[in-house]
């Protein structure tokens, strides 16, 4: 089986590994990932990436030209990748832009035209409902008419595309896996008296973005709520809420009890998770933002708690968007902007150390089961096989 996966993801190596591993599985798999040659990031990292070429037995990357250098919708492919497509003949076409992307259009039309009788599929994250207007809407009913497979990082994006009219095959399961070699139990004394945690003292942590839909107000509110108890909050990001969280901490006299760490690098996270005695996504949807374009936001995927879950660190969600699912009977969940009950499921934690150890056993089986890169490169590589055997 020939797979031809084209995203802007898989500039960076390391998210490669899943589709590097798929490679291994069976000696008749190729996977060649397609990548924009010139890409910018954006974000922290704004600097142009210049993509080089990377092959290692039936894996490899190929950097194709491309028309636009940082916008994902509007990614479109040189002449260079009809070469490519001609000579690898691919039976399996993944595009990661979602249903609307130029990309996938151009990928589809050209799978016809060059006569490859490849199956198209698509990966998206997206998970509110949304309205198009002509040619858009044109250009998303002609990809999902020609889509083969879905594969969808949640269940209501799937649900969405279902109510779009896509009737087709389709998986839920995230993009990137989590790499259990870095992301496993350590435990991290020297790291614990360098932030100021005693060994007594109970750690609350949170990873990610300082921003208003992260519910990190509703966090505060909750440990703020554990009164006596002796807890830590370990709060691992960076964002435009910082000020006010800081602010809050200090009106409601919890300051001294909330350890601030900047952004560190990707290998690093593991240490600071190892140093926590729970981790919360206390994520709340947000529609206070609706344009024209834009519906809102909600938890799409929730990463961390799977990286969580590896390091064998129980993990507390709200129920937004998928956070629930990626958990399910492995962690604990409360209603999004609920502080009281986050603060009993934190409580329940810490005064029930039985149910802690019972719950981060069950997180970590969870994450080794179904969420490791080579976990997830057999579930699409059994969803290509199934996808190509509904259509042969």
């Amino acid at each position: 089986m020939r797979i031809l996966v084209a995203s802007h993801t898989y500039i960076v190596d390391l998210n490669c590994e899943k589709l590097r591993l798929m490679a291994t599985l069976e000696p008749d798999v190729e996977v060649t990932i397609v990548v924009p040659r010139r890409w910018r990031p954006g974000g922290v990292q704004k600097n142009l990436v210049e993509t080089r070429f990377r092959q290692e037995g039936s894996f490899q990357v190929v950097p194709v030209s491309n028309f636009s250098e940082n916008k994902q919708g509007l990614l479109f492919f040189g002449a260079d990748l009809i070469s490519l497509l001609r000579k690898f003949r691919p039976d399996i076409i993944q595009v990661e832009q979602g249903s609307k992307a130029l990309a996938y259009f151009e990928l589809i039309t050209l799978n016809r035209i060059l006569r490859l009788n490849a199956k198209n599929v698509f990966f998206t994250w997206w998970n509110l409902p949304y309205e198009l207007k002509f040619p858009i809407s044109w250009l998303e009913n002609y990809n999902l008419r020609h889509t083969h497979g879905l594969i969808v990082g949640n269940q209501d994006g799937a649900e969405i595309l279902r109510q779009r009219g896509y009737q087709g095959a389709a998986k839920v399961m995230p993009q990137l896996g989590v790499d259990e070699a870095l992301f496993s139990p350590q435990p991290q004394p020297e790291l614990a008296a360098q932030v100021g945690v005693q060994p007594h003292e109970f750690v609350v942590g949170f990873v990610g973005r300082f921003v208003l839909e992260k519910g990190l107000l509703t966090l505060l509110k909750a440990v703020k709520k554990l009164g006596d108890r002796p807890w830590k909050l370990l709060l691992l990001g960076r964002g435009p809420l910082k000020e006010t969280l800081m602010g809050e901490a200090a009106a409601m006299g919890i300051g001294d009890r909330v350890i601030w760490v900047e952004s560190v690098p990707h290998d690093d996270v593991p240490r600071y998770i190892n140093l926590m005695n729970c981790l919360v996504l206390p994520s709340e949807t947000d529609t206070q933002f609706k344009t024209l374009t834009t519906a809102g936001w909600k938890e799409q995927f929730g990463h961390v708690l799977i990286e969580a879950m590896a390091c064998q660190v129980p993990v507390v969600g709200s129920d937004s968007g998928e956070i629930p699912y990626v958990i399910e009977e492995a962690g604990l969940i409360f209603p999004e902007g609920n502080a009281a009950a986050l603060s009993d499921c934190l409580a329940k934690l810490i005064d029930q150390p039985d149910l802690a150890r019972e719950l981060a056993q069950r997180g970590y089986d969870r994450a080794m089961t179904r969420y490791t890169n080579l976990a997830l490169a057999k579930q699409q590589l059994e969803f290509y096989q199934q996808i190509l055997g509904d259509h042969s």
